[in-house]
């Protein structure tokens, strides 16, 4: 059973930084497993307020049911109840609620909610999809909003006021409007969540809009850098953050941005740049050239 109610765990998220893990993978992209718990463990050192398995920035997309259950249960764990751990649900609905079950009963306390896949659909659909989701477990959801399944304030409020136990809205659009727009209609009865690529670079100003916490890839390879940088966030301290964004996260997103995919790429790149290597990543996505990481390399030398 999870240690965390849906209303413990909103609480205990938003009082910190989101760690993401990536996803360890073999030469033939099979599941690391002994490499992802080091890598959490060395990771538990450092204080956060939430452990998210098998997310975006691990790769969940590409993994099936039970790789990602494998994970899920490798994260549970190795944290040993040191942080929440929080699971994907992915894909279809069906897929999706699967997931949900899966990982209730591997002890994760927790859902993050991914955007289906492939398909359009309109407001009153992905409410039906979430809610659907919600349904299936007594764990906390957050649902994610994103790509093709961005949702609006009025279908915000509707889930809020249909399951109780949706307790996260994570922003991957960052619309200042919508944005708004929603913070006014649900206020804060849900837990705000920064969920665009290379979050720190938004942290700032979605602050003034609810949003007390972000999801942090640079945690996994510059863990104390990241700390700092959300402590300064927090504390509103302008001229810190802007320092350490044109220090680090600007030359960082120069890097990033030259291939599609890099947004994930380059978390794995940073690891291989400081001495622990997480493996490739999957296909479609792609590694780094060897001078890119050397690139990353210099730059990471620079905040260390």
């Amino acid at each position: 059973m999870t240690e965390y109610s849906p209303t413990d765990l909103a609480a205990q998220l938003k009082s910190g930084l989101l760690s993401f893990p990536v996803t360890h993978f073999t030469e033939d992209l099979q599941f690391d497993e002994e490499g992802y718990r080091k890598h959490l463990s060395w990771l538990a050192q450092y204080p956060v307020a939430g452990l998210f398995a098998a997310g975006g920035t691990g790769e969940g997309f590409s993994l099936n049911l039970e790789e990602t259950d494998r994970v899920v249960r490798a994260a549970v764990d190795e944290v040993a109840g040191a942080v929440p751990v929080l699971a994907p649900a992915t894909g279809s609905t069906s897929n999706a609620v699967a997931q949900a079950k899966a990982a209730e009963a591997a002890g994760a306390d927790g859902l993050l909610l991914m955007p289906p896949y492939l398909t359009e659909a309109g407001q009153a659909g992905l409410v039906e999809h979430a809610s659907r989701v919600c349904e299936a477990t007594g764990l906390g959801v957050i649902v994610y909003s994103r790509a093709n399944a961005i949702l609006h304030d009025e279908a915000v409020a509707q889930l809020a006021d249909r399951n109780p136990t949706l307790i996260g809205f994570k922003d991957g659009v960052g619309n200042i409007e919508q944005m708004t727009r929603t913070y006014a209609r649900v206020g804060d009865r849900l837990t705000y969540i920064g969920g665009l690529p290379t979050a720190e670079t938004f942290a700032l100003p979605l602050l003034q809009l609810g949003v007390s916490t972000y999801s942090s890839a640079l945690f996994n390879f510059a863990p104390k850098w990241a700390i700092e940088f959300y402590d300064a966030v927090r504390a509103q301290d302008r001229d810190e953050v802007y320092r350490r964004l044109n220090e680090f996260v600007i030359p960082y997103l120069d890097i990033r941005d030259r291939t599609a995919g890099y947004a994930v790429s380059i978390v794995k790149g940073g690891l291989a740049a400081v001495g622990r290597p997480a493996g490739p990543v999957r296909p479609p996505l792609t590694d780094l050239r060897e001078d890119e990481i050397a690139e990353l390399r210099e730059l990471i030398a620079r905040i260390s």
